[in-house]
């Protein structure tokens, strides 16, 4: 009669462990990095929502464009966290995301009225060097004419590495092309994500890396270091608005739904800011930590529409290859 006992309980608990529903989320390396934003926001979410929530990295943010296009309908990925605005339109075009039905009084430097895609952090991208450097460059004219060294990253994999392209066309325009061949023996390296190209510059392998203005503000506040600047260039910097969007094909639609609902609350914005180091894209109510007061501030803010950033996503492609072949 125990053992039987014994046996009803298992089975009850294994039952009740194996209804818990599981949200699947796929996300870019850094965001899930013990240093990141994923731990705490997957604390947070589970406290509200009785579920099992589970992060899948997938290299860097257009990585995941790329995975989300391969297994189409047959996806494993209940919401997809990591795309951009360089991204929206060919991720719209998929077919494979449905609309978020999420409002939010949103922060961020342009109107915003998507209705699929949910916006939860931006930022500028921005060379970022040690404060020893002699001379800082001004723009990327003057950095193709100095031996300063440079880490980027790949456009094929990397948002950064996309953000750049479309920072260096939408400042040249046909000269792009001109500006990325004179550019070229700056390159120490192209790598295929952020996390890589950064650490190989905290390591000493180059003079400036490709990052963001808010960067510096990570050195300040958690390791009160400030040897870190970004170079403020004078054709402006490119924005960049990172989004996150559920799939039409989810198995938990609601969840997902509540889940990019619960991105634009204080639980999940309030961690943006010294966790993923990038501006949040709802004010959170204790407003920016300290170390953001004195960041650089863009002369100009460029970006280019996604309603075009697409077709010149594939020419800005072409003479980035072409240039970096020669």
């Amino acid at each position: 009669m125990k053992h039987l006992t014994f046996a009803a309980g298992v089975l009850c608990a294994t039952g009740a462990f194996a209804q818990t529903p599981e949200l699947t989320v796929y996300t870019y390396d850094s965001f899930v990095s013990d240093w990141g934003p994923g731990p705490q926001i997957e604390k947070a979410f589970e406290a509200t929502c009785g579920c099992d929530l589970k992060f899948v990295t997938a290299g860097d943010g257009a990585a995941l464009m790329a995975r989300i296009r391969l297994e189409g309908e047959r996806t494993g990925a209940d919401v997809v966290l990591g795309l951009d605005t360089n991204l929206t339109a060919a991720a719209r075009a998929t077919n494979l995301f449905a609309p978020s039905g999420v409002e939010a009084d949103y922060a961020l430097p342009i109107e915003w009225s998507d209705d699929t895609f949910v916006p939860y952090d931006w930022g500028y991208f921005a060379f970022v060097h040690n404060t020893k450097l002699e001379h800082v460059p001004q723009d990327f004219l003057e950095l193709a004419r100095s031996d300063l060294k440079i880490i980027i990253q790949d456009p094929r994999s990397s948002t950064p590495g996309l953000g750049l392209l479309l920072w260096v066309k939408a400042a040249y325009g046909d000269q792009a092309e001109q500006v990325w061949k004179d550019l070229a023996d700056n390159i120490v390296t192209v790598t295929k994500g952020w996390s890589e190209a950064y650490g190989l510059f905290l390591e000493g392998e180059a003079d400036m890396v490709l990052s963001y203005t808010t960067s510096p503000a990570y050195h300040v506040i958690a390791e009160s270091d400030t040897t870190k600047e970004a170079a403020a260039f004078d054709e402006g910097h490119y924005m960049q608005i990172e989004v996150a969007a559920r799939l039409a094909s989810s198995k938990q639609p609601e969840l997902a739904q509540q889940f990019l609902q619960f991105i634009t609350t204080d639980a999940f914005q309030s961690v943006i800011p010294t966790t993923n180091w990038m501006y949040p894209a709802v004010m959170p109510e204790g407003g920016l930590p300290e170390g953001f007061n004195d960041l650089v501030e863009p002369r100009n803010s460029l970006l280019i529409p996604e309603a075009e950033a697409e077709a010149v996503r594939d020419t800005a492609l072409a003479e980035w290859l072409s240039a970096l072949s020669q």
